[in-house]
């Protein structure tokens, strides 16, 4: 099994999901791969890799928002491809998404009330109209805003702000599940740190479950229980979160935490830094190791085999023929 783990407390299981898009009549794009993965009741897995490599897609895949090629999503061990009518509905209820970019995710031309409001309608989760109010309130006061907030039109809001009103259109829905698409890239790097702080405390107390994307190691090395590392489509690493900082596996895994900076500037200075050469492969073509090009361990069945996942140590997984 390559989700990494097994039992009844996961509420989101992906097996071997594939997302591709034709690109003309004879070519096609393989964003998402074959990809396994798993998500406990309650924790943060975290999904990582640079630009371009295939994460946004794969989390928009795995609930249901963009429809898969392949392969299989279970949502509290239900088939998320076979939920139609109300079980559908419900499942957009339970399952939310918070969005890289708060200016564009947002309508300018509306109130945060209306903003807010609008999933508490669609779900019918008040009773009436003063029970909305309530609740809207409430979600602001959840998210460091004051209620007052609620009456003002959101382009009049700074971007964090923007997002923590984001966070609490997502929430008021009562979901179980959040799917959060890159948050705090977009914001100032003295805002990223409140956001984050914002969206543990949330979980604690909602007892949520988070899909954390990112491309920065950094970002989520304290945030996340568990990282799953992308490359090109495919998961190359995956384990717990100390494992994977303490003891990266992969080419690829080992040169993303040399770039990360280690606040001792004596250690910083004498860490050596591993940079890759050539060119990514493109999603196109042959199933090869899709790192093949840029590692400096490459063998001939690198070029001719793509490697599976195997299991190296209690809950850390690798795809490498080297290892």
């Amino acid at each position: 099994m390559q989700s990494g783990m097994k039992g009844e407390n996961v509420i989101l299981e992906v097996r071997n999901l594939s997302k591709f898009f034709r690109m003309g009549r004879h070519s096609v794009l393989k964003a998402v791969h074959d990809v396994s993965f798993s998500v406990r009741k309650g924790e943060t897995l975290g999904l990582v890799g640079e630009s371009g490599c295939g994460k946004t897609t794969c989390g928009r895949t795995s609930i249901g928002l963009y429809e898969k090629t392949s392969g299989s999503t279970l949502f509290n061990g239900k088939e998320i491809a076979q939920m139609k009518g109300k079980e559908r509905k419900d499942l957009t209820k339970r399952v939310q998404m918070v969005f890289q970019d708060p200016y564009t995710s947002l309508d300018p031309k509306m109130k945060v009330h209306r903003l807010i409001a609008e999933g508490i309608r669609i779900h019918n989760i008040a009773a009436n109209r003063n029970e909305e109010q309530e609740i809207v309130l409430d979600m602001l006061q959840k998210v460091g805003l004051h209620p007052s907030y609620a009456y003002r039109n959101i382009k009049e809001f700074s971007g964090g702000q923007r997002q923590r009103i984001g966070i609490a259109r997502a929430l008021a829905v009562q979901p179980e599940f959040l799917l959060c698409d890159e948050p705090i890239s977009a914001l100032d790097v003295s805002i990223q740190a409140q956001i984050m702080n914002l969206l543990m405390e949330l979980q604690e107390k909602m007892g949520l479950t988070y899909l954390f994307i990112a491309h920065d190691l950094a970002v989520v090395k304290h945030f996340c229980d568990r990282i799953a590392v992308m490359y090109l489509g495919k998961i190359v690493e995956m384990g717990g979160s100390e494992e994977v900082y303490g003891h990266p596996l992969h080419p690829y895994t080992k040169a993303l935490m040399s770039a990360v900076p280690i606040p001792d500037p004596d250690l910083e200075m004498g860490r050596k830094k591993i940079l890759l050469s050539g060119e990514s492969s493109s999603h196109m073509g042959e199933d090869r190791c899709r790192f093949a090009d840029r590692c400096p361990y490459v063998s001939n069945q690198c070029r001719n085999e793509g490697p599976k996942m195997k299991e190296v140590a209690p809950g850390h997984w690798v795809a490498c023929h080297q290892i």
